[in-house]
């Protein structure tokens, strides 16, 4: 399935980009960006207009990729501004450009058609800039699978029980019924565990001594930003499900980048409303994280192998199916508009904006 290419994708964490040339393709489109002496990312199309060297094996000039092969440069806007040996700049010496909107330590790249891309619509949420709330960056997987698969994994709260058993999920949760809600703006899956012991994350993190109450709520936004809000809190103190933050309450970002059909990068950060400023804690969290990570990486990685495979039938759905099902079918809807309105539609240099 081609991809959702009007839409914000994350490239990486704000570290990630410095004064390097620095390459990565996002949605099939390969990119370079880096970041200019105004300490703004740019995000230019990694091909010159004349051999089609990838201007990452370039040299940066200031704010100007110069090409490798030839000397061409272009600036952040993607013009170019010199051609070795003449003076005329021919107008079809350019390079697309691609929109950046940078925030909470997070760099979004646009892929798509630049006129319509609105920062406004960049993923935020309250927590990320309340202080009563730690963010931390935590790391990126890298996937040999499918995004939509990798995607839809994160609306999933039943796979926790066998994926995760040491460290998201126990067999307390196994029978329990996912409820899912696909009204709203994001498809929303949920389930509470009632009276049953820690899983392994809280047992280390939580303090609890008994039983507790704990909660899997995943939301997945379009085309593939993906938060689970998952805790723990004392069963005696029967919390509604309104009242979350009395527990230990995590929130895990997932940011799925499709690279291509069969790449993904999966970044991902947490928030916490307990352990604020532990270092340590940090530490301790993103350990476990990665070894749960690991297991979805694994199982993701062997689905497509075998996607790849001949098949004599079609997979089967089941009734925790729904959320990947309506997710599957605004992806596809999403696609189609794209291409309705691709039709007929000429092809122009496209220019990087700042606000």
């Amino acid at each position: 399935m081609p991809f959702v290419r009007n839409a914000w994708y994350v490239a990486g964490w704000s570290r990630d980009f410095a004064e390097a040339l620095t390459p990565l393709t996002i949605c099939d489109r390969r990119m370079v960006m880096f970041r200019a002496s105004d300490g703004r990312v740019a995000a230019l199309e990694d091909r010159c207009p004349h051999r089609l060297l990838p201007l990452s094996k370039g040299k940066r000039i200031g704010d100007t990729v110069q090409c490798g092969y030839h000397g061409m440069t272009f600036d952040t806007g993607g013009k170019c501004v010199r051609v070795p040996g003449q003076d005329n700049l021919p107008a079809s010496a350019y390079v697309d450009t691609f929109p950046v909107h940078e925030a909470h330590g997070i760099v979004w790249v646009w892929p798509g058609e630049a006129d319509k891309a609105d920062p406004a619509s960049v993923f935020d949420m309250p927590e990320l800039s309340d202080p009563a709330w730690h963010l931390h960056h935590g790391d990126k997987l890298h996937i040999r699978a499918n995004y939509l698969n990798v995607a839809e994994n994160l609306v999933d709260p039943a796979h926790v029980s066998f994926v995760h058993p040491t460290t998201l999920g126990n067999a307390a949760s196994e029978n329990v019924p996912v409820h899912v809600r696909t009204a709203g703006e994001a498809i929303v899956a949920w389930r509470w565990i009632r009276n049953s012991e820690p899983i392994g994350f809280f047992q280390k993190f939580g303090g609890f001594e008994g039983n507790v109450d704990r909660w899997h709520y995943y939301y997945l936004h379009l085309p593939s930003t993906a938060v689970i809000d998952f805790g723990s809190v004392d069963t005696g103190l029967n919390c509604p499900e309104d009242e979350r933050d009395r527990g230990v309450r995590i929130f895990a970002l997932h940011f799925v980048t499709p690279v291509t059909e069969g790449y993904t990068i999966d970044h991902w950060l947490h928030l916490r409303n307990t352990a604020l400023g532990d270092d340590a804690a940090s530490d301790q969290m993103d350990a476990m994280f990665r070894t749960a990570f690991d297991e979805d990486k694994e199982v993701l990685e062997a689905i497509h192998e075998e996607e790849c495979r001949p098949q004599r039938r079609k997979p089967i759905r089941i009734a925790i199916d729904k959320g990947p099902n309506v997710y599957r079918k605004r992806i596809r809807e999403l696609i189609e508009a794209e291409a309705t309105e691709d039709l007929g539609a000429p092809e122009a240099p496209v220019y990087v904006h700042h606000d």
